[in-house]
């Protein structure tokens, strides 16, 4: 029970971090929408990389709710959320 607990935390984590890359990384001609589709890759990328993290730095013990797990939820969302709005600009 206590790893689901933590990949719901991953969860949350990721789409806080993929919104708060929307106050970071500023669009000159943005359009609406892009708020939910961040919060999505963030999560998306916090599972991915909480997984990672978890299996790269507590191979013996895992438990989602280690620093390794948390660290790799963190970077892959915000590298995720980073990545689509770098493209975002690169493209309009």
């Amino acid at each position: 029970m206590e790893n689901w607990i933590g990949v719901g935390i991953w969860i949350v984590l990721g789409a806080l971090v993929g919104l708060a890359m929307k106050l970071v990384v500023r669009l000159p001609h943005e359009q609406s929408g892009h708020a939910a589709l961040l919060a999505i890759l963030g999560a998306f990328g916090a599972v991915i990389g909480g997984m990672l993290g978890v299996g790269f730095f507590h191979f013996q013990d895992p438990n989602a709710l280690s620093l390794g797990g948390m660290g790799g939820a963190v970077v892959l969302s915000a590298l995720l959320a980073w990545i689509y709005r770098w493209g975002s600009t690169a493209f309009v």
